[in-house]
């Protein structure tokens, strides 16, 4: 018998499943929305929605807490210092899943998965800055 355990088991290890929720979450925070599949879309909002609560609570503990769980300097900074001061004022409710259809491979229901305020220009912001700099990078080698 199951009783209380909550969670979906996604067909991963608990080891693959905490980690791939860390990286979800990095990413999420990174660029403040993914494509994922629906169940998925439905774990991570929970572990999202408390990351951003410790960064509204904004102490050092929390931010050592944040790191334990996503371990990824650059997204908890993101976190502490962008994410939760666009919501010091909101209780809760941070992140919006909206359906987007189905996947052509296995038909797996897919969802998006947003910030409900979030900045429109983050998405990819990251990965065009990188490819730029490897860009400029390349020519300044060639020359």
């Amino acid at each position: 018998m199951r009783h209380g355990k909550s969670g979906r088991k996604l067909n991963r290890t608990s080891s693959h499943r905490k980690a791939m929720f860390a990286n979800m979450a990095v990413s999420l925070i990174t660029h403040e929305q993914i494509l994922t599949t629906v169940p998925k879309a439905k774990e991570i909002r929970p572990i999202v929605e408390k990351l951003v609560t410790l960064g509204k609570r904004g102490d050092l503990h929390a931010r050592r807490q944040a790191l334990s769980q996503i371990q990824d300097k650059d997204a908890v900074k993101k976190l502490f210092d962008t994410i939760a001061a666009r919501y010091a004022t909101r209780n809760g409710g941070y992140l919006r899943i909206m359906r987007a259809g189905f996947r052509h491979g296995d038909n797996a229901p897919m969802a998006i998965i947003e910030f409900v305020d979030r900045d429109i220009s983050a998405k990819g912001a990251a990965d065009k800055a990188r490819v730029e700099a490897e860009e400029a990078e390349g020519e300044t080698e060639a020359a």
